[in-house]
């Protein structure tokens, strides 16, 4: 498998993120975020781990990441 098509990139107020660098940025940071899961998801397989309660775990731990950058 894979990594999906991704996204182009906007920010909060729906600008488009266009700088060269910072995609080529967001395209790695992502490959390897894939690549990692990926391998994690394979590891508990072969371990015995049910598949829907790893999906759902990974699904549960990116959306338990914290923006530290939030404007108060």
């Amino acid at each position: 498998m894979s990594l999906p098509e991704q996204p182009k990139w906007h920010s909060d107020n729906g600008d488009l993120i266009s700088c060269t660098e910072k995609i080529k940025v967001m395209t790695q940071n992502m490959e390897e975020l894939f690549q990692t899961a990926q391998d994690a998801f394979e590891d508990a397989l072969l371990m015995g781990c049910s598949e829907q309660q790893v999906r759902d775990y990974l699904v549960h731990l990116m959306q338990s990441l914290d923006n530290p950058y939030r404007q108060p």
